[in-house]
């Protein structure tokens, strides 16, 4: 025995044609009772197939029902099962009771009642209880109707299809090439690595035309013909993909399950010293991994290098889809050569340790051909400086770039050289100089830009010439030419002669990456606070600013320069005046009074020394104080010789940096909760990657763990993503729509994300609904538009033949309530109050009467009358009589 009620959105108990709730019970849709009993057997078919057996069940339970003063029908199965007929009764409160019958037609449909018209007179038909001819007679009947469509959702064949196109995506890069077919999400940011299920199945859309009088056939075949546009009432329902509700275990491919497998060969990347032992047949640990890990063919590998350094060589982007919380995250930018490897590598393969390593070897061996061969490191700028938030193989890699780029120079100016020498055109010369000149003594001081005339430029390259054959302490005469000057400073003058001080050109310091930064601290606090230390450290730099500043000032000496570069160290003997006066009176006060600090008075000081031992050459003319040659073999070295799972280390937090990017470059509209939600994405995997910034991982079991609960987060944030752009793809024109099913789904989805893989718990989320939302007039053609034209594959969906077709789409359900009422006979009162009682929704003495047409067949549900004692007819006593006919 089971009992069924139905309660609205406002408390109000209400079943029957006005409730949306597709939970109903078809015995509620069609008699319209709000709560009622069930009786079945506990046997193998559920009903019963003895006709006595039944009348003698519900006599009983009419009886105790009556007993207790309940008002509750009662409805029993019976005949086969197929059928799903049922036989109820319910006490009226009087001495009469209300018996209840449905059946349905399960073959053979009348053409007639395929349409409305034969409906309309099906329905008038059941009351005409006299041989008049009802057809020549007006009938006012109420008339309500509910539409229900669907969009196409994808079939067995296409599933069948993005399977395999997924499986081919694993096992040779993404399949971009190949791809033809036209996916939902084809310019969304990650279709360039995976095609996203579209979360979207399909649509249902419930139109409504409200209560009109009907008098005649005419009118229900002009109903049958209407738009569905001329409707009172949408009503719009989203219909989601199944994933949503379940998660992935690696039956998907995206940025969450590739991450997990990228944490997979971390955890891996811990049993070998080299990357070359995982690929290294004398190995024992490769041997292992051979059976379980799988190497992608050659032909591959070669396509995957040749879209790394290969294709294109537009520098990128670096800002493109960065968060304002991408930066504190130490890795790569997203369009980096780097993070596009840890891309590549996350679908190289299946992800493992073995393939990783195949790549990466490859990798490093086309940096180096790179670099030997002179060639621009793709995705990588050729200058700026060392940026040190970023993983340290980005900066090695830019490092290289620039180290690359300098190299080139170099061999450009020994051509150059050549080329004058042989009488080549002195003017390209020059002009080629002028470029490098503007190029590397650039003063960051202050940050002056000159053009050399070309008398300079001829003096400079005479003195290039002459400068293996003369002397770095005396050089009377070529100091007396002023080289690499960028301007006078203020009024400084020099203390030996009445001259302008100049700031020369220098070089910039040399670049750094952070293992270096780290490898000159270390050196500092191993000497401590000597004060030669850090002048040893930075000798060459400062020997580079002292023959600068001599080419720049030929007459200059020591003091000169201390007063230039380390103010502090010269200490004034004139007497402090205001600012103005002193601008005035250094025109006239000449020499400045004034000495050096103690420290740089001493005897022995190292920088008197250097100061005495640097030519005077213009930055230009200068050894560089970053040595191309020597720096670059460094950075390969390193790259070849980089601990597995240092490498790893710095793929993982690449490859969640870069995936966060991708997905944060996604256009989803105005959803604050998106936005917010992406920012608490970045915030968790700062967290949780801080661990693998450091130098030694603490334990590494834990590790691993905090980031598989990672990759949950991920999968979950990537699940909002895809259906808040597939939401904002569909309802450009209508923004609110999009939004208000967002929301909708947004609340259902959040509270589930904190549940963890576990398989009893997920049983739960494996279908996920989202409310209906009504649809506003001015947004009808933009939902309309969601129902494309069956295309020829789908002509084989069987049809029904009545009207209201939207762009070509039959209802899958059709639902059509008659009513009509005549006032109750006389003599017959003491049957108003079991009508008032039982039907409860209506005023005055009513009953109700209801008929049904299902999928493929039709149901007629007839209410019989009362029966009064000794007479087996219908009598007309209604004073309302209601059908319902439900149609697939």
């Amino acid at each position: 025995m089971e009992f069924y009620f139905q309660i609205d959105d406002n408390g109000s108990q209400q079943a029957g044609f006005g409730d949306s709730n597709s939970n109903s019970h078809d015995l509620q849709l069609c008699f319209g009772v709000k709560d009622f009993l069930l009786i079945a057997p506990q046997s193998a078919s559920g009903v019963l197939l003895d006709a006595p057996e039944s009348s003698k069940l519900l006599s009983a339970v009419a009886i105790a029902l009556s007993n207790c003063a309940s008002l509750w029908p009662a409805f029993v199965p019976v005949h086969d099962p197929s059928r799903e007929a049922y036989i109820g009764i319910q006490n009226m409160g009087t001495v009469f009771t209300r018996r209840f019958e449905a059946d349905r037609i399960g073959s053979q449909v009348p053409v007639k009642l395929m349409h409305l018209e034969g409906l309309y007179e099906f329905f008038v038909s059941k009351f005409v209880y006299s041989g008049v001819d009802f057809s020549m007679h007006s009938f006012k009947v109420h008339c309500l109707m509910r539409l229900k469509y669907q969009t196409f959702t994808s079939d067995g064949e296409s599933d069948m299809d993005e399977f395999m196109g997924d499986k081919a995506d694993t096992a040779e890069h993404n399949g971009s090439e190949s791809r033809n077919k036209v996916n939902w999400d084809d310019d969304c940011p990650w279709s360039e690595w995976y095609s996203a299920e579209d979360p979207l199945r399909g649509f249902g859309l419930e139109v409504t035309w409200a209560d009109r009088t009907v008098e005649n056939t005419l009118e229900m075949a002009e109903l049958e013909n209407a738009s569905s546009h001329e409707a009172e009432k949408w009503i719009l329902h989203p219909i989601l993909s199944p994933y949503l509700g379940e998660p992935s275990h690696g039956k998907r491919i995206d940025f969450a399950s590739q991450l997990l497998c990228l944490v997979e060969a971390l955890e891996a990347s811990f049993i070998a010293q080299f990357m070359d032992d995982f690929v290294s047949v004398e190995n024992p640990s490769s041997e292992s991994l051979k059976t379980s890990a799988v190497v992608p063919p050659p032909t591959v590998l070669d396509r995957v290098i040749k879209d790394l350094f290969h294709e294109g060589s537009k520098l990128p982007d670096f800002t493109k889809g960065e968060h304002r919380l991408s930066r504190a995250l130490k890795a790569a930018p997203l369009e980096s050569l780097f993070t596009q490897f840890c891309f590549h590598s996350m679908w190289f393969g299946n992800c493992n340790i073995r393939a990783i390593s195949f790549l990466w070897i490859e990798f490093v061996r086309e940096v180096r051909w790179c670099w030997e061969e002179s060639q621009p490191l793709p995705k990588m700028p050729i200058d700026g400086s060392i940026d040190l938030s970023t993983c340290l193989i980005n900066q090695k890699l830019h490092l290289l770039a620039i180290c690359i780029e300098k190299k080139c120079e170099m061999n450009e100016e020994f051509l150059d050289c050549i080329g004058s020498e042989d009488g080549s055109d002195a003017s390209d010369t020059m002009e080629e100089h002028h470029k490098v000149d503007k190029r590397r003594n650039a003063s960051s001081e202050e940050d002056l830009l000159r053009k050399r005339d070309s008398s300079n430029a001829e003096d400079t390259l005479r003195f290039e010439r002459n400068t293996e054959s003369t002397n770095s302490v005396n050089q009377n005469t070529i100091n007396a030419i002023r080289r690499g000057s960028a301007g006078p400073v203020g009024t400084m003058m020099l203390l030996k002669s009445h001259q302008r001080l100049h700031a020369p050109y220098t070089q910039d310091p040399p670049l750094m990456t952070e293992d270096m930064h780290e490898e000159r601290l270390q050196a500092v606090e191993a000497f401590g606070d000597s004060l030669n230390v850090p002048g040893q450290l930075e000798k060459d730099i400062l020997l580079s600013d002292m023959s600068a500043f001599k080419a720049a000032n030929p007459d200059a000496v020591f003091e000169d320069f201390i007063r230039w570069h380390s103010p502090g160290d010269w200490e004034s003997s004139e007497p402090e005046t205001a600012e103005a006066s002193i601008l005035e009176d250094s025109k006239d006060k000449w020499p400045p009074q004034g000495r050096l600090s103690q420290r740089m008075s001493d005897q022995g000081n190292l920088w008197r020394k250097s100061w005495n031992d640097a030519p005077a050459l213009p930055a230009d003319d200068q050894k560089p104080l970053l040595d191309p040659n020597r720096e670059g073999e460094k950075i390969l070295h390193y790259l070849e010789t980089v601990r597995p799972h240092q490498l790893l280390e710095q793929m993982v937090c690449t490859a969640f940096r870069g995936s966060a990017d991708t997905l944060n470059q996604t256009n989803f509209g105005d959803m604050r909760q998106m936005t917010s939600k992406l920012e608490q994405l970045y915030l968790i995997i700062k967290s949780t990657l801080g661990v693998l910034q450091r130098n030694n991982v603490p334990d590494i079991t834990e590790t691993v763990k905090d980031l598989r609960r990672l990759c949950v987060v991920f999968e979950h944030v990537e699940k909002l993503v895809t259906v808040a752009a597939s939401l904002h793809r569909k309802f450009l024109e209508a923004p609110r729509l999009a939004q208000v099913i967002f929301s909708d789904f947004y609340g259902t989805y959040v509270p589930l994300m904190g549940i963890n893989s576990n398989g009893e718990e997920n049983k739960s989320r494996t279908e996920m609904e989202v409310g209906r939302q009504e649809v506003s007039f001015r947004e009808r053609q933009v939902v309309s538009s969601l129902f494309s034209p069956p295309s020829a594959n789908q002509s084989w969906r069987k049809v029904l033949s009545m009207g209201n077709l939207l762009n070509g789409h039959e209802p899958v359900l059709r639902e059509i309530i008659f009513s009509t009422g005549d006032d109750v006979n006389n003599g017959i009162h003491y049957a108003a109050a079991a009508d008032v009682a039982a039907s409860g929704d209506r005023e005055g003495k009513k009953s109700r009467h209801t008929e049904c047409m299902s999928l493929e067949h039709l149901t007629i549900s007839a209410l019989h009358s009362l029966l009064l004692p000794a007479i087996n007819f219908f009598v007309p006593f209604f004073d309302i009589n209601t059908f319902l006919f439900e149609i697939n």
